[in-house]
């Protein structure tokens, strides 16, 4: 299958979660023998409109991300193409206006992987771009129900969650034992708050906590741990790479999951994998709770009190390395189920 991946700026221009998501599926279907191309703004040196530093081939639409210039190009270039897909991010919503056009002009589906992490504004253009695309694709029910309360049908929007590698996950060797794992950027949505609240009611147990990440906010949770009197129990390590992440997690025993914001909780999964008990604290704008739901090795809570409870409850469950159960989200697992759906929607235009 053909497909045309639509990012004006891809992660080299702005890192978000959902850049870093649609091109990872774009390297993804490559991998699987897909001829992929991505149309965005250049990244990279020298003269060359096109770049193919591995199955992917990135094709410049413009030098820069300059957006008028990049809309009026978009729609000829993807017909020239001629994708058997069309798959674009939200933002910004003139893009998925021109590479609706252009999808049009190849008679192919538009699809438009919305993450929720976008910035888009509240404009007549965002509005129009929430009618143009046959198909939206949301990392969780939370984001899908933010596509709905936008406008978008229900009928239009479909959940594909976050994926992992369970090769790594089996093969990585676990670190050092500890009981309580956490990981977010150390920013004002992390929410360590509520962890250390819990631990607090644990001073008189033995027990040891590492946080996996960096930001902003980083000194004042190590204050926080100091004041609390529980610094002494919990390791800061910095924003780890995900083999060293994977190995932490494969040496713990619970992952507790705070923050405010998570559009998919992407580190509580890969926690999961690694066998870790999940103890999700609720909260409105996260989609973490989504995760635990209907699993015996995992608690969701609401309290500070509640998580030193459920990590008391955890002490008497087995430790576990490896949970197969996730294989589900595996890379391939989840790489499959976009395949069926570009496959569905080119069937339905009556393309095959």
């Amino acid at each position: 299958m053909r497909v045309a991946v639509v990012a004006m700026e891809t992660s080299h221009y702005r890192d978000t979660d959902g850049r870093r998501r649609i091109e990872r599926v774009a390297r993804e279907l490559a991998d699987a023998g897909h001829e992929v191309s991505v149309f965005c703004s250049q990244w990279w040196e020298g003269f060359d409109k096109r770049f193919t530093p591995d199955a992917v081939t990135y094709r410049a639409v413009t030098v820069s991300p300059t957006e008028p210039s990049f809309c009026t190009r978009l729609p000829a270039l993807l017909a020239k193409f001629r994708p058997d897909i069309v798959h674009a991010i939200p933002s910004p919503p003139s893009v998925v206006l021109a590479a609706n056009l252009g999808a049009s002009l190849s008679r192919s589906p538009l699809v438009v992987e919305w993450y929720g992490d976008e910035s888009l504004p509240d404009a007549h253009r965002t509005n129009w771009s929430l009618r143009v695309p046959d198909q939206f694709v949301a990392p969780s029910e939370l984001v899908q129900t933010r596509l709905w309360e936008a406008g978008a049908s229900t009928d239009q929007t479909t959940v594909l969650p976050e994926s992992i590698d369970m090769d790594l996950v089996r093969e990585t060797d676990p670190a050092e034992a500890v009981d309580v794992a956490y990981a977010h950027p150390l920013d004002e949505s992390a929410n360590v708050e509520s962890l250390f609240l819990g631990l607090a009611e644990l001073r008189r147990k033995d027990w040891s906590a590492t946080i996996i990440g960096d930001g902003p906010e980083r000194d004042a949770y190590e204050r926080e741990a100091a004041d609390l009197r529980i610094d002494d129990r919990v390791e800061f390590v910095g924003a780890c790479d995900r083999e060293r992440r994977v190995s932490i997690y494969k040496g713990a025993h619970v992952f507790v999951q705070t923050a405010f914001r998570e559009c998919f909780a992407t580190d509580l999964l890969w926690a999961l994998a690694c066998g870790c008990i999940g103890i999700v604290e609720y909260q409105a704008e996260s989609s973490g709770h989504e995760l635990v739901e209907h699993r015996d090795r995992a608690f969701r809570v609401t309290t500070p009190q509640e998580i030193a409870d459920r990590i008391v409850e955890s002490a008497e469950m087995e430790r576990r390395a490896v949970d197969e159960s996730l294989s589900q989200f595996d890379h391939e697992a989840v790489r499959g189920e976009y395949e069926a759906l570009y496959e569905r929607l080119v069937e339905e235009r009556g393309l095959f």
